[in-house]
């Protein structure tokens, strides 16, 4: 029987095919998985300096906040969400693999409708859910009863139902440590399956960049009045990928956007950084989003927080009138276009 790993990863956009085995050549597939995982090791000492990279930059909430949060805080009704982990999965599955978020609304605007647009765009698949967050998908059981698998489970339920054809999509910001762990352990698992493949994050090809502009420039043009600049707010993260900051913010010049400016809570361009390139400008207003796949922590606290060093708070301290937009990236069907293309892309890795 015919086994294929396919791995797109996203250094250039470009696509790794990873092995094919038949029953007599089982070792060549899993010597592959421990090529990749090799290939994409990070030393444990480099990895204990670095967040959880932070939900990777993607989810804008790090585990430590989730933990920290207030039992009665209220995001919403988690019933409404669909935690996506039932069997009967049939032979192809597109496992869609998030950071996670306790903030139920969000997951729902964000996720959830990013689950649902590969839903409609691949009949054929069986579209579930994993979280890489253990401390979020325990916080949601705690609180809510909502269970929500981890990857490993969701790699485990796949395998237990017999599917065949599995393609894991991310649904990270960028190619950074969050990513390579996820291409880990899908390799590990790369016997269990006839043919898998994992698909590229949001920022990996300059087309990518272009289309997420134009989906942020087309979702706040309403407040694009020549005196208003509007700030973007990243995770950020210690690790190289944290690159993709910068070439957006100069993406933005480039397409002629000079009043966006591109920041992260964690990491370069500082608050510090977007404040003094704003106060170069004579702006009397400011707007304030996420850069980030969900609305969560970061974003309702270190964005649009009332406490001193917010965003909002620092921005408002400067004498700016300031907007918060409390929308994560997924809510927009662009970006969700986006992922649907990557995993159309990583299923042709596959094709014959």
């Amino acid at each position: 029987m015919k086994r294929k790993m396919a791995v797109i990863l996203a250094a250039a956009a470009a696509a790794a095919v990873l092995a094919g085995c038949s029953g007599k050549e089982s070792a060549s597939g899993t010597e592959a998985a421990v090529n990749l995982a090799e290939e994409t090791e990070v030393a444990a000492s480099e990895r204990e300096t670095l967040t959880e990279a932070a939900g990777e930059e993607q989810a804008g909430e790090t585990d430590d906040q989730a933990e920290n949060e207030e039992e009665n805080y209220d995001t919403g009704d988690a019933s409404l969400d669909n935690p996506r982990n039932q069997d009967g999965i049939g032979e192809n599955e597109l496992l869609a693999v998030s950071f996670g978020t306790s903030y139920n609304d969000s997951r729902r605007r964000t996720i959830g409708a990013i689950e649902n647009a590969l839903e409609e765009e691949f009949p054929e698949y069986s579209v579930r859910r994993g979280f890489t967050s253990q401390i979020i998908i325990d916080r949601v059981k705690s609180r809510d009863q909502i269970e929500i698998d981890n990857v490993t489970q969701a790699l485990e339920r796949a395998a237990s139902n017999g599917v065949k054809r599995l393609v894991v999509q991310p649904t990270h910001l960028m190619n950074g440590l969050e990513y390579n762990d996820l291409v880990d352990e899908v390799a590990a698992y790369s016997d269990a399956f006839q043919e898998v493949t994992v698909g590229e994050p949001l920022l990996t090809s300059d087309e990518d960049f272009q289309k997420v502009i134009q989906a942020v420039v087309n979702s706040t043009a309403e407040y694009d009045d020549g005196q208003t600049a509007i700030c973007l707010m990243g995770h950020g993260t210690e690790a190289e990928s944290n690159q993709v900051y910068g070439k957006m913010q100069e993406m933005f010049k480039e397409a002629g956007y000079a009043n966006y400016y591109v920041g992260t809570v964690e990491a370069s361009p500082s608050l510090d950084d977007v404040m003094a390139a704003v106060k170069e400008g004579e702006y009397e207003n400011v707007v304030l989003m996420p850069l980030m796949i969900v609305a969560g922590d970061h974003a309702n606290n270190d964005m649009a927080g009332d406490e001193e060093g917010s965003w909002k708070r620092t921005f408002e301290d400067a004498g700016y009138q300031v907007t918060c937009i409390l929308k994560g990236l997924g809510e927009l069907e662009e970006i969700q276009q986006i992922f649907a293309e990557h995993a159309q892309a990583a299923m042709d890795s596959l094709s014959e």
